[in-house]
């Protein structure tokens, strides 16, 4: 693999802490990706370069329509049993897969002919609707954790390319370029049948949890190597497709990584925290990015081992939001559900007007402001599991 290298000294943590945060500056560099996808899988050695907003303007490519649908999947958490990953797994995709059939109108009950409602152009999907969540070890993780592409985002995509669609969802994965981390990705999959943007998780929320952390690999978990391989601009992805600007994060409560996104011309913002997402984030998030907002969590889930049925799935429920903040379809209950919207895409973005961000006003706050995490914890040290995670943090934080 080809890495960038740096053009002087300074490190990578030193540039987070000082100047270097002025890659926010590339509010200055002009947005001239044109037609390029800021998928992590194709970014490397770009430089120091970001795409992001010049005066209301940002990198699209054409859109194909004027609107597109967009339905959002409630589904139930189905861990995968370690015992018969196999067979669960199966089971697991197998049930996916059905659900995308239901959202496009179509069954195999009904010889899997579309014979319901409109076709569908974007299919959003929740954090883990394959392989479930359990407080897996690392070598536990790595068995259910998958490869990018694999047999599960093939069947995934052979789904989007028969119904020439867009299909989000968040999975654990394998890279090879990672041998030992389990990355906690969120998933594109294009009407080509073909992975179109892999979005790494940005962080994960410190010290929520206890005495315990999370070892799902983030951005911010490896950020001075992932910047050496993928570049500045892949850190924060968006995903510009033919059918608007998209970007997706499994971030929970993490309102300013939601205005960057948007600052990097974000349009299409999908929220897919299982366990934790709900209706209120995605509405504030729409409102104040005035972007659609996709808030999508997990449904009451029965037979999850270790949790109640109604885990995750008590906080407001599915939704799809306009940039007022106004609700444009929503769940009717907690159980499996599919909600369906209409976005005029080509007249949003016609008629956009972003919010405005007083840079001059914000950056000596952001250059001067030392959090109590720094990045790059999983470089110096990959915990095997959720207490030594959690012991890492507490060492980290000096608390």
């Amino acid at each position: 693999m080809k890495h960038k290298s740096s053009p002087d000294p300074i490190s990578r943590r030193e540039l987070l802490a000082g100047a270097g945060i002025a890659s926010l500056g590339a509010l200055a560099a002009p947005a001239a990706l044109g037609a390029q996808s800021a998928d992590t899988a194709s970014v490397r050695a770009s430089g120091d370069a970001v795409s992001v907003m010049k005066k209301g303007v940002y990198a699209t490519v054409p859109l194909r329509q004027d609107s597109i649908n967009v339905s959002a999947i409630q589904s139930r958490l189905m861990s995968v049993d370690l015992k018969n990953r196999d067979a669960t797994t199966k089971r697991n995709l197998a049930h996916v897969v059905k659900l995308i059939d239901y959202a496009q109108g179509s069954a195999p009950e009904w010889g899997g002919e579309r014979r319901w409602g409109a076709k569908q152009d974007l299919l959003c999907m929740h954090e883990f609707p394959i392989q479930g969540w359990q407080p897996w070890n690392r070598a536990e993780l790595q068995k259910i954790a998958f490869d990018l592409p694999g047999p599960e985002s093939a069947a995934i995509g052979e789904r989007a390319k028969h119904y020439g669609c867009y299909i989000t969802f968040g999975c654990y994965a394998r890279d090879k370029d990672w041998p030992n981390h389990v990355i906690n990705m969120s998933v594109i999959v294009g009407p080509g049948g073909d992975i179109v943007s892999k979005q790494w998780k940005a962080r994960n929320i410190l010290g929520a949890f206890g005495g315990i952390g999370l070892i799902g690999t983030t951005v911010y978990d490896v950020l001075d190597r992932y910047v050496e391989l993928y570049g500045w601009d892949a850190t924060l992805p968006v995903a510009r497709t033919d059918i608007g600007n998209i970007a997706t994060t499994a971030v929970g409560l993490e309102p300013m990584l939601y205005q960057a996104l948007a600052m990097k011309g974000a349009e299409i913002l999908i929220l897919t925290v299982t366990g934790a997402s709900n209706s209120e984030q995605a509405t504030q998030t729409a409102r104040t990015t005035r972007t659609y907002c996709v808030g999508v969590g997990n449904s009451v889930s029965p037979d999850n081992p270790g949790f109640t049925e109604a885990v995750g799935a008590r906080d407001g429920g599915t939704v799809i939001v306009d940039p007022r903040g106004a609700t444009l379809a929503a769940s009717a209950n907690h159980h499996e559900d599919i909600v369906t919207a209409r976005v005029p895409i080509a007249d949003f973005r016609r008629t956009r007007a972003p919010a405005e961000y007083p840079m001059a006003l914000f950056l000596p706050v952001f250059q001067q402001y030392e959090p109590s995490v720094k990045p790059n914890a999983f470089l110096e040290e990959l915990p095997n599991d959720y207490g030594e995670a959690g012991a890492l943090l507490k060492r980290r934080t000096g608390r």
